[in-house]
């Protein structure tokens, strides 16, 4: 089987091409990436990879890449993807997200192929959901809040444009926030472990700095994504539409908690920082997975204090390390 992973390169990317290789032997894998990304989460699958240089906004580069590797499946995971930053950069969150998949579902139509296209969504779609209407069902209406949110709501109804018109088989992923190892520093679990390990490390001062502690998450390991994302190309119905979550909402202040008991540093300042709040907010998003676990038996298998140890230790040899 021939895979075709766009965005191999970044957090999700790297851990589904990790997935594959290691429970997938019969798996031809293809990689797209643009040409100044780090391969560097890539180091040990680089020999049997196969990496061709390309662009969501250069379409003839999406055609040659996909007459290049002509997939019997495609994840479609380079994107755009951090909310508060879509604050500062709106064009940019609409071109990359909006028009790059617009632009791959065209090289799909150009070229006649019939290789089911699981499209990653997000639970930022939703919006400010009353919570008499949590955990979030597939049939929420839109109400996104964010440039982000908008841009993944553009996805989301252009993969079911294409689907209904040209028969394209997308399998459309609302993803709730992912989060494990390896993952930016921008977002706010990464973010949190890095600040810990350069305390620990006593490269800063004791004290962390923090947002909104307030708000609720629906937080799922990212080797739990992957693996719904490969059951979602081999079980998913075309024209469908998943929430992809655990079910359970967590707030930042839980988290936080529980990697200060985890810290070796055992005098850390919780230190409010207005910087890091953004210009609107959505207090509670927790998803309902049950059509996704109905359709493939999907569960979530990491513990989620795993996750947040897993985190902190990534963290403490990135910098022990530097």
């Amino acid at each position: 089987m021939r895979v075709l992973i766009t965005g191999i390169t970044g957090f999700v990317g790297s851990h589904l091409a990790e997935y594959l290789f290691s429970t997938r032997p019969d798996v031809e894998l293809f990689g797209l990436k643009r040409w100044r990304s780090s391969t560097a989460e890539l180091a040990g699958l680089l020999p049997v990879l196969r990496l061709i240089d390309g662009d969501l906004l250069d379409a003839p580069s999406l055609l040659r890449a996909l007459q290049a590797s002509r997939p019997d499946v495609i994840f479609h995971l380079a994107a755009s993807s951090s909310v508060a930053g879509s604050w500062d950069a709106p064009n940019e969150m609409v071109q990359v997200n909006v028009i790059g998949t617009l632009n791959l579902l065209e090289a799909l139509r150009q070229l006649d192929l019939d290789a089911p296209l699981v499209l990653p969504s997000s639970a930022e779609v939703y919006g400010a959901v009353p919570p008499a209407q949590q955990p979030i069902r597939e049939d929420q209406p839109f109400r996104p809040v964010s440039p982000y949110g908008v841009a993944k709501a553009a996805v989301d109804l252009l993969g079911v444009q294409y689907f209904e018109t040209f028969r394209i088989r997308t399998i459309r992923l609302r993803l709730f926030n992912n989060c494990g190892p390896r993952q930016p520093e921008r977002f706010v679990i990464s973010g949190l472990a890095r600040q810990l390990a350069e305390i620990e490390a006593e490269l800063r001062p004791p004290q962390i700095h923090v947002g909104n502690l307030e708000i609720r998450r629906d937080f799922l390991d990212v080797r739990d994504a992957v693996r719904a994302y490969w059951l979602a190309a081999t079980m998913g119905s075309p024209g469908e539409v998943y929430n992809v979550a655990s079910g359970k909402a967590r707030s930042i202040r839980e988290i936080l908690d529980h990697l200060l008991k985890v810290c070796e540093a055992k005098h850390v300042e919780v230190v409010f920082d207005a910087a890091r709040l953004r210009p609107a907010d959505i207090p509670t998003l927790c998803g309902d997975p049950a059509r996704f676990r109905l359709t493939t038996g999907w569960e979530p298998s990491v513990p989620f204090e795993q996750t947040l140890l897993d985190t902190l230790m990534h963290w403490r040899s990135r910098v022990r390390g530097s």
